[in-house]
């Protein structure tokens, strides 16, 4: 179950992710930019599929992600690359890049939430933070590259195969999210931090624009495991964006 999950959604200028993005991804662009974020979730009732349901565990999680696509042997296909994930449970770190694709960072989380009023901060060891403050809004910012709530609903949902870094350069462990509903809410960003982001090492001064944030709430779902991906050439590198080792 997908307790909460919450978006936060930047526009960045595409030449600038076109430089960090390992091969084979490239920027999925909206109106141009390209699309970057955090997501925030809660998790409950993590399980296999053949344990009962009170034998599944719960954790909060946050996924660095990068709007992508790529080419698989002449099909093009889309989706997001990540290249960072940090959760609360000690089992994904121990677990990650096993039971679990892609590296973790065992990390500490602090929320406090009520039914329309959101706040989520994560800190690592490694000086990697988040802080997000949102509520409820009616609506998407009138900047937003996506004229329409439903047009923002639908590029994420298409975001849900993901590809995430793992300790050997050039091979991507694969994730793919298969949710029973799908059903967002625009939330309103009052504060919203992110030291990922915040790299003008990275991100230069400028490239980098909060565009929206959107709210899941009590979504049945699956995650399903795909084949890896791997990519002979690792002549270009993430660089920074590369995990770090906790």
């Amino acid at each position: 179950m997908i307790d909460r999950r919450i978006l936060v959604n930047f526009r960045v200028e595409a030449d600038v992710l076109a430089r960090i993005l390992p091969p084979p991804f490239h920027p999925q662009l909206v109106d141009g930019m390209g699309m970057a974020g955090i997501c925030l979730i809660r998790l409950q009732g993590i399980r296999p599929r053949w344990l009962p349901a009170f034998l599944g565990i719960g954790s909060e999680n946050a996924a660095h992600r990068i709007a992508v696509e790529w080419d698989d042997h002449g099909v093009a296909r889309a989706g997001v690359y990540i290249p960072r994930r940090d959760s609360s449970s000690l089992l994904n770190r121990l677990a990650g890049g096993r039971l679990f694709p892609g590296v973790h960072h065992y990390s500490r989380f602090k929320v406090r939430e009520t039914a329309d009023e959101y706040r989520v901060e994560m800190s690592n060891a490694d000086g990697t933070r988040v802080s997000v403050e949102a509520r409820i809004a009616s609506g998407l910012p009138d900047d937003s590259v996506f004229g329409s709530l439903s047009q923002a609903s639908e590029f994420f949902a298409r975001g849900s195969l993901g590809y995430s870094t793992t300790t050997r350069p050039g091979r991507y462990d694969g994730l793919e999210l298969h949710t029973l509903s799908w059903d967002v809410k625009p939330l309103a960003i009052r504060r919203v931090e992110s030291s990922f982001f915040a790299d003008e090492s990275v991100f230069p001064a400028g490239s980098v624009h909060f565009d929206c944030a959107l709210l899941m709430r009590h979504i049945a779902h699956e995650w399903h495991g795909v084949e890896s991906l791997t990519c002979c050439d690792t002549s270009r590198s993430p660089g920074r964006l590369a995990p770090i080792a906790d």
